[in-house]
């Protein structure tokens, strides 16, 4: 395992400019901005931003590639070696990624060493596997004016996707974005967090490795108003997928709407966890404990609203509470550390702003809520009791370690309860009853339900949500489909 300064060294050869048109570098670009390690505080490193020039640029050769150049004309079997060949890179590297991703974030050595890089790879993998097999359909009518028809459609890639990643999980978040639509056949210019660039600028080193024409992908670091902008209102940008708050998701959608353009947003989420009085409290605990302060409870489906039959309230209290002191804040690169810090400063307000907001609405804080006395965005793992479905922490996405645990009476009120919110992402239902699982599953509004689980990863699953949480889907075929469209063409014989 990587330790700290071994890591510092390593960010330190990360490439600080964009790419774009098979190239590092920049034109004129608009300044540079700094990247801070949120446990210490200092700066890691000084990234170049991209600006029109480089933008323009970007997207310029983004079409050419796909319009008259390499890219268009490989096929399927081909951007499946590439993208193979991508995976194969990641996983040779994946401990680098692994440690960039503790220091560019601030979560725990073992998170993405389980779960970002896994699910990065694999998600390379799976779409490498798709490449060749985006297929079209038959389809039988009645003829065109007493003639035979042969009647077919086939998909094309959409064109030049805008990838905008947040930065809770940027690998793994820039995978579910850029293996799909690479596998389509689209040319991808990906636009990381300003706050956690790193792996994605590595990545970018990954792709040119691999062996992927200029103009296929390009990555243009910056801030989110100046090149995320940019980016949003080119209108050579043929679609735009977008994961962070509905704040900016709106104005992704409206700058999308000016040209008619698709989108894929996925911005966030309150999501419940249900706990029923069958079920196996401890692996419930366990469970619940695991998906609100998981990553420092940064997760877009975050299950900060738990929800727990009143017979074993007490008791479900007491177990969380005794998880949530369990819970080691420290240093991503320790031994032993649990809980990593929040990304920056501003974060760290927000989230102590929601605490402060519990207390004050009279919810019974039982544990955390408070900050430990050392350097670093750390706040402590916190869990509020007695709380209502009506209060601000339990209706707004705090995304920090914050849980507001709820009563209900019955089966109906649970689901009520879980379907009272803005946001529709996941769910996870804690339950030794099959038809209740069913039951509560179709019931619950959401766009993935998991039960006996917290929201399970894979590549092969559609992941996205409606509301609030946005709309459209990532991963499986459904991502296949997000990044092409469908021609009819019919033949009269």
């Amino acid at each position: 395992m990587i330790v700290r300064a071994e890591a510092e060294r390593l960010a330190l050869k990360v490439p600080t400019e964009p790419y774009y048109a098979g190239r590092w570098g920049v034109t004129r670009g608009v300044g540079t901005f700094d990247v801070v390690d949120p446990v210490t505080e200092r700066r890691l490193m000084t990234v170049q931003a991209a600006g029109p020039a480089e933008v323009d640029s970007a997207v310029s050769f983004a079409r050419s590639a796909l319009d008259d150049g390499a890219w268009g004309r490989t096929d399927g079997a081909t951007r499946g070696r590439l993208l193979n060949r991508v995976a194969d890179l990641l996983e040779e590297r994946s401990e680098e990624f692994a440690a960039l991703e503790s220091l560019d974030v601030g979560k725990p050595g073992f998170e993405p060493r389980a779960i970002d890089l896994p699910q990065s790879v694999r998600t390379f993998r799976h779409f490498a596997g798709w490449a060749d097999k985006v297929e079209g359909r038959s389809i039988p009518t009645s003829g065109y004016m007493g003639r035979p028809t042969v009647s077919y459609t086939v998909r094309e890639p959409v064109g030049v996707v805008a990838a905008i990643t947040p930065w809770n999980s940027p690998t793994m978040i820039a995978a579910w974005k850029i293996a799909p639509a690479l596998a389509a056949g689209c040319a991808v210019i990906l636009k990381p967090p300003e706050e956690a660039p790193l792996t994605s600028l590595l990545l970018a080193s990954l792709i040119e490795e691999a062996g992927f024409p200029p103009g296929a992908f390009s990555v243009l670091p910056g801030q989110g108003s100046v090149t995320g902008q940019l980016l949003i209102d080119h209108p050579g940008v043929d679609k735009i997928s977008f994961t962070g708050s509905p704040e900016t998701g709106y104005k992704v959608a409206v700058a999308a709407a000016k040209g008619f353009r698709r989108i894929t947003l996925e911005l966030g989420g309150k999501s419940p966890q249900i706990v029923f009085a069958d079920a196996g409290l401890d692996a419930a605990a366990e469970g619940v404990a695991v998906g609100i302060f998981a990553n420092q409870g940064e997760v877009c489906a975050a299950g900060s609203r738990i929800l727990v039959a009143r017979a074993v309230y007490d008791e479900v209290v007491e177990r969380l509470v005794t998880r949530a002191r369990g819970v080691q804040l420290g240093d991503p690169f320790d031994e032993g550390t649990t809980m990593g810090a929040l990304i920056n400063a501003r974060q760290l307000e927000r989230v102590s702003r929601y605490i402060e907001a519990g207390v004050a609405d009279g919810a019974r804080c039982v544990v955390g809520g408070g900050r430990p006395g050392r350097p670093g965005y750390f706040v402590e793992p916190t869990l509020f009791a007695d709380a209502t479905n009506s209060m601000t922490i339990a209706r707004e996405e705090i995304f920090g370690p914050v849980g507001t645990i709820i009563p209900f009476d019955s089966e109906e009120e649970a689901i009520a309860i879980a379907n009272d919110c803005d946001y529709a992402l996941s769910a996870t239902l804690w339950t030794s009853d099959v038809g209740r699982a069913h039951r509560v599953a179709r019931g619950v509004k959401a766009g993935a339900v998991a039960v006996n689980g917290w929201s399970p990863l894979d590549p092969s699953l559609p992941w996205g949500g409606s509301k609030l949480s946005g709309q459209g889907r990532e991963l499986g075929w459904a991502g296949i489909e997000a990044n092409t469209e469908e021609k009819t063409v019919t033949i009269v014989l």
